[in-house]
């Protein structure tokens, strides 16, 4: 079988749900009683479709996720991650303001891995360009995490392992 990260990193805008968590909803988040997540103005927030099950794959190939996201909004990026069921997913959560490289060095302070066994996926071309000079394999989101991205992520990874 092909070599899997010991640790899988998510941004969260743009790459799990949809938005800005600091500027195109609003705080605090609620679940209503049909189990729509919505905003404080009733406006519904959701995630993009496949996520939920690119976090169940992941946890049942036996690689943990941790969240990594550059937001000023650290309690309603928090409250969204529990409303929709994702805190199991990921063992760690390193979310406030500042440079990834921060995010990612606390990562592996707390875990022991090396980045070299960390896959990143992230909507962002800056901060995919810092976190792969950490030597993180790291993966440009397009359109919001699916499936097929996570394939083409663990396959990079793979690839990265056995070298040139």
């Amino acid at each position: 079988m092909a070599r899997l990260p010991k640790l899988a990193v998510f941004d969260l805008d743009y790459t799990l749900w949809p938005f800005w968590v600091d500027t195109h909803v609003d705080p605090p988040f609620h679940k209503s009683s049909d189990g729509t997540v919505r905003d404080r103005r009733g406006q519904d927030v959701r995630l993009y479709p496949e996520v939920p099950e690119v976090l169940k794959r992941l946890q049942s190939l036996g690689v943990p996720g941790a969240a990594a996201s550059r937001t000023s909004e650290i309690e309603g990026a928090n409250q969204l991650l529990e409303l929709f069921d994702l805190f199991r997913y990921f063992v760690h959560r390193e979310i406030y303001p500042g440079s990834k490289i921060t995010h990612f060095e606390r990562l592996q302070q707390k875990t022991g891995i090396p980045f070299s066994q960390m896959i990143f996926f992230d909507d962002e071309r800056r901060n995919i360009v810092d976190v792969s000079k950490l030597g993180v394999t790291c993966i440009h989101i397009q359109n919001g995490m699916n499936l097929q991205t996570l394939s083409q992520g663990l396959e990079t990874f793979a690839k990265a392992q056995t070298g040139p």
